[in-house]
């Protein structure tokens, strides 16, 4: 499941964000949402792919394996690094989502995961898309809506202002709720939208929620006595097995007009 509720805001952040990016890479529903992504570009052997925010390079070696000419993209070179030499078989660039450094048609498919949120701009990043696609070709988009986390918590009214405080600190906060409209406004057809929601009760996760209070209080939202007492509700609702986080993920895909 496409899930970051307590990693850091941008994608600048080196081996920090690599460990996060890999944590959820690991969460339950993760890898099924992945292989559906490719599903729904209907990659086959000799889909040329375009992986745009391809963080360490899973996806690019997922579809690799499924038989794609795949390749990735992201702008942080530390993530680039990684990705070449986690998966050294395969074709990793430095680049911006709204300045791809492809011809025009030069893809059967584009997958960009959780990047939108991030671009002050995504209708940039959506018109590179479809140049670099061919007409007819696939676009996938996946990420969560990050004003909506769903908490158990004995203070509710606390918890919306953790939740939103957190969601403030990203550039796009509510782009997912947005993808439907982006893929038509910037040509393509064929429009699905599907939400699938990750549901984690392992207490082992307690620190996804408990980031969530720590980013509030770095943005001043709530004081640190108020984060502790929250962060010490949840804690001991995870020592008793009654921790609960519910992320809705939204996945939109298209296809390319001619």
């Amino acid at each position: 499941m496409s899930i970051t509720p307590a990693a850091p805001s941008g994608r600048d952040h080196g081996p920090a964000l690599l460990a996060v990016l890999d944590a959820v890479d690991r969460a339950p529903g993760a890898a099924a949402l992945r292989a559906r992504s490719y599903g729904l570009l209907g990659i086959t052997t000799g889909s040329r792919l375009l992986d745009v925010g391809c963080g360490g390079g899973l996806a690019v070696a997922e579809a690799g394996a499924r038989g794609a000419l795949a390749a990735g993209v992201d702008r942080d070179e530390a993530m680039v690094a990684a990705a070449r030499r986690r998966h050294p078989g395969h074709a990793f660039a430095v680049a911006e989502a709204t300045a791809l450094p492809y011809e025009d048609g030069a893809w059967d498919a584009y997958r960009a995961d959780k990047v939108l949120h991030e671009l002050p701009d995504p209708g940039a990043a959506l018109a590179e898309a479809r140049r670099v696609l061919r007409p007819g070709g696939r676009a996938v988009l996946t990420g969560q809506d990050w004003d909506t986390c769903v908490l158990d918590a004995e203070d509710g009214a606390l918890t919306r202002t953790i939740v939103h405080a957190r969601a403030d600190l990203v550039t796009g906060p509510r782009v997912a709720r947005r993808f439907r409209g982006l893929l038509l406004d910037h040509g393509f057809g064929e429009v699905a939208v599907e939400v699938s929601t990750a549901v984690l009760t392992d207490a082992r996760l307690l620190p996804l929620a408990t980031g969530l209070a720590e980013s509030a209080v770095r943005s001043g939202a709530v004081t640190r006595e108020q984060a502790a007492a929250w962060s010490a509700d949840q804690a001991a609702r995870a020592a008793a097995d009654r921790f609960f986080l519910a992320i809705p993920v939204f996945t939109a895909s298209g296809t390319r007009s001619r």
